[in-house]
C-alpha cells in the first residue's frame, strides 16, 4: 500500500526526544498527490504538533484542499486512532466517507471512515448562518 509505504518512511523523521513515540502520517489528496508528516516534540509539550497536523499543512502548501485516503502508524500494541484534535482537523478536508488506515509498524491496521472515527462532527454547515 503506497500509503502505508509513506508514512512508514516519515515516521522515521520524527522528532520524538521526550516520549519516543514516533507517528507517521500519509494523506493522499484527491488530486492523487501524496502529503506526509510526523510528530515534532517541543519541550513545551502542548507546542508540539501531531503527524495527521504535519501532513495536512503539507497538502495545503503543496495546493490540495480534499483529502482521499488517509494512513497513520506507529510502533503501539495496537492500531493508534488520531488524537481529538486530528480528527476534527482531518474532518475539515475529508468527507465523511474517507477511509482512515491506523497500522502497527508490526503489521496490524485498523480502518475507519471519517464518520466512524468523529462521529456528529462541527462542519461547515454548522456555519451557514454566519
Amino acid at each position: 500500500m503506497p500509503l502505508l509505504d509513506a508514512a512508514k518512511a516519515v515516521r522515521e523523521n520524527a522528532y520524538v526526544p521526550y516520549s519516543q513515540f514516533k507517528v507517521g502520517a500519509a494523506i493522499q489528496a484527491r488530486s492523487g498527490a501524496v502529503y506526509v508528516g510526523c510528530n515534532v516534540e517541543n519541550v513545551a509539550y502542548p507546542q508540539g504538533t501531531c503527524a495527521e497536523a504535519g501532513a495536512i499543512a503539507a497538502m495545503i502548501a503543496g495546493g490540495d484542499t480534499e483529502i482521499a485516503a488517509v494512513c497513520v502508524i506507529a510502533d503501539a500494541p495496537e492500531p493508534v486512532t488520531p488524537c481529538g484534535g486530528c480528527r476534527q482537523k482531518l474532518r475539515e478536508f475529508a468527507r465523511r466517507d474517507v477511509v482512515i488506515t491506523m497500522a502497527t509498524t508490526d503489521g496490524q491496521s485498523r480502518t475507519m471512515t471519517m464518520e466512524q472515527l468523529l462521529p456528529g462532527a462541527f462542519g461547515r454547515d454548522h456555519m451557514s448562518r454566519a
